[in-house]
Protein backbone atom coordinates (compact mmCIF):
# COMPACT_ATOMS: atom_id res chain seq x y z
CA UNK A 1 0.00 0.00 0.00
CA UNK A 2 1.29 3.45 -0.92
CA UNK A 3 1.98 5.78 1.46
CA UNK A 4 -0.31 9.01 1.81
CA UNK A 5 1.67 12.28 0.68
CA UNK A 6 4.12 10.86 -1.30
CA UNK A 7 5.09 11.01 -5.22
CA UNK A 8 4.12 7.74 -5.92
CA UNK A 9 0.97 8.30 -4.10
CA UNK A 10 -0.35 10.86 -6.11
CA UNK A 11 1.43 9.60 -9.29
CA UNK A 12 -1.23 6.85 -8.74
CA UNK A 13 -4.34 9.62 -8.61
CA UNK A 14 -3.16 10.56 -11.89
CA UNK A 15 -2.99 7.02 -13.37
CA UNK A 16 -6.47 7.16 -12.35
CA UNK A 17 -7.23 10.18 -14.43
CA UNK A 18 -5.68 9.00 -17.11
CA UNK A 19 -7.65 5.65 -17.28
CA UNK A 20 -10.95 7.58 -17.56
CA UNK A 21 -8.70 9.19 -21.10
CA UNK A 22 -8.57 5.98 -22.19
CA UNK A 23 -12.03 4.81 -21.42
CA UNK A 24 -13.23 7.75 -23.26
CA UNK A 25 -10.69 7.14 -26.60
CA UNK A 26 -8.45 10.06 -25.22
CA UNK A 27 -4.83 9.66 -25.29
CA UNK A 28 -4.50 8.53 -21.48
CA UNK A 29 -2.78 11.22 -19.84
CA UNK A 30 -3.43 11.96 -16.23
CA UNK A 31 -2.90 14.88 -13.73
CA UNK A 32 -3.62 15.92 -10.29
CA UNK A 33 -2.31 19.16 -8.43
CA UNK A 34 -2.03 19.04 -4.99
CA UNK A 35 -1.52 21.77 -1.86
CA UNK A 36 -0.86 20.98 1.32
CA UNK A 37 -1.59 17.24 0.96
CA UNK A 38 -4.51 17.88 -0.49
CA UNK A 39 -5.81 16.97 -3.93
CA UNK A 40 -7.06 20.32 -5.92
CA UNK A 41 -7.47 19.26 -9.03
CA UNK A 42 -8.15 16.42 -10.92
CA UNK A 43 -8.03 16.36 -15.15
CA UNK A 44 -7.47 14.27 -17.75
CA UNK A 45 -7.24 14.80 -21.71
CA UNK A 46 -10.11 16.32 -23.01
CA UNK A 47 -8.66 17.23 -26.83
CA UNK A 48 -11.56 14.74 -28.80
CA UNK A 49 -14.25 15.00 -26.10
CA UNK A 50 -14.26 19.53 -26.44
CA UNK A 51 -12.70 19.53 -30.02
CA UNK A 52 -9.90 21.41 -29.08
CA UNK A 53 -5.68 20.80 -29.14
CA UNK A 54 -5.27 22.83 -26.42
CA UNK A 55 -7.64 19.97 -23.60
CA UNK A 56 -4.15 18.44 -22.37
CA UNK A 57 -4.72 17.50 -19.05
CA UNK A 58 -2.21 19.38 -17.29
CA UNK A 59 -4.16 22.33 -18.81
CA UNK A 60 -7.65 21.31 -17.74
CA UNK A 61 -5.38 20.71 -13.95
CA UNK A 62 -4.21 24.57 -13.99
CA UNK A 63 -8.00 26.19 -15.08
CA UNK A 64 -9.33 23.74 -12.14
CA UNK A 65 -6.96 24.27 -9.49
CA UNK A 66 -6.85 28.08 -10.71
CA UNK A 67 -10.72 28.13 -9.58
CA UNK A 68 -9.86 26.07 -6.32
CA UNK A 69 -7.46 28.55 -4.98
CA UNK A 70 -9.13 31.91 -6.23
CA UNK A 71 -5.31 32.79 -7.88
CA UNK A 72 -3.54 32.20 -11.31
CA UNK A 73 -0.52 31.34 -9.34
CA UNK A 74 -0.28 28.25 -8.12
CA UNK A 75 2.92 28.66 -5.81
CA UNK A 76 3.07 25.73 -2.80
CA UNK A 77 1.19 23.27 -5.16
CA UNK A 78 2.84 20.10 -6.98
CA UNK A 79 1.50 18.98 -10.77
CA UNK A 80 1.71 15.28 -11.27
CA UNK A 81 1.09 14.15 -14.33
CA UNK A 82 1.68 10.82 -16.33
CA UNK A 83 3.37 12.04 -19.65
CA UNK A 84 6.11 14.40 -19.62
CA UNK A 85 4.20 18.03 -20.35
CA UNK A 86 5.06 19.02 -23.85
CA UNK A 87 5.94 22.66 -24.62
CA UNK A 88 2.44 24.35 -24.84
CA UNK A 89 1.92 22.99 -20.72
CA UNK A 90 5.43 23.61 -19.69
CA UNK A 91 5.00 27.20 -21.01
CA UNK A 92 1.41 27.29 -18.89
CA UNK A 93 3.30 25.69 -15.86
CA UNK A 94 5.96 28.76 -16.05
CA UNK A 95 2.75 31.43 -15.73
CA UNK A 96 1.24 29.36 -12.71
CA UNK A 97 4.44 29.99 -10.89
CA UNK A 98 3.67 25.99 -9.71
CA UNK A 99 6.31 25.15 -7.28
CA UNK A 100 6.86 21.26 -8.32
CA UNK A 101 5.98 18.99 -11.65
CA UNK A 102 6.96 15.36 -11.08
CA UNK A 103 6.35 13.07 -14.13
CA UNK A 104 5.92 9.66 -15.08
CA UNK A 105 6.41 8.86 -18.18
CA UNK A 106 9.32 10.38 -21.15
CA UNK A 107 7.56 12.07 -24.06
CA UNK A 108 11.04 11.58 -26.44
CA UNK A 109 9.57 13.36 -29.56
CA UNK A 110 7.20 16.44 -27.84
CA UNK A 111 8.33 16.64 -23.95
CA UNK A 112 9.85 20.00 -22.96
CA UNK A 113 12.58 18.73 -21.39
CA UNK A 114 14.50 17.99 -24.79
CA UNK A 115 12.36 20.44 -26.75
CA UNK A 116 12.45 23.61 -24.49
CA UNK A 117 14.50 22.21 -20.97
CA UNK A 118 14.96 26.08 -19.33
CA UNK A 119 11.27 26.77 -19.75
CA UNK A 120 9.89 26.08 -16.65
CA UNK A 121 9.74 28.96 -13.96
CA UNK A 122 12.87 29.30 -12.17
CA UNK A 123 11.87 28.35 -8.80
CA UNK A 124 9.39 25.15 -10.21
CA UNK A 125 11.40 21.90 -8.89
CA UNK A 126 11.05 18.97 -11.52
CA UNK A 127 11.08 15.38 -10.93
CA UNK A 128 11.42 12.63 -13.33
CA UNK A 129 10.40 9.03 -13.81
CA UNK A 130 8.23 8.81 -11.50
CA UNK A 131 6.21 5.08 -11.60
CA UNK A 132 7.78 5.23 -15.01
CA UNK A 133 7.05 1.86 -16.17
CA UNK A 134 3.38 2.29 -15.04
CA UNK A 135 3.05 5.46 -16.81
CA UNK A 136 4.00 4.11 -20.20
CA UNK A 137 2.35 1.07 -19.90
CA UNK A 138 -1.32 2.63 -20.74
CA UNK A 139 0.07 4.66 -23.35
CA UNK A 140 1.69 1.83 -25.22
CA UNK A 141 -1.38 -0.57 -24.65
CA UNK A 142 -3.67 2.61 -26.03
CA UNK A 143 -1.85 2.75 -29.27
CA UNK A 144 -1.47 -0.61 -30.05
CA UNK A 145 -4.74 -0.79 -29.91
CA UNK A 146 -5.13 2.03 -32.29
CA UNK A 147 -2.80 0.79 -34.71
Amino acid sequence: MLDLYTDAFFMKEALKEAQKAYDRGEVPVGAVIECNHQIIARAHNLTEQLTDVTAHAEMQAFTAASNYLGSKYLENCTLYVTLEPCIMCGGAAYWTQISKIVFGAFDEKRGFTKTHPGILHPKTKLVKGIMENDCSAILTEFFAKKR
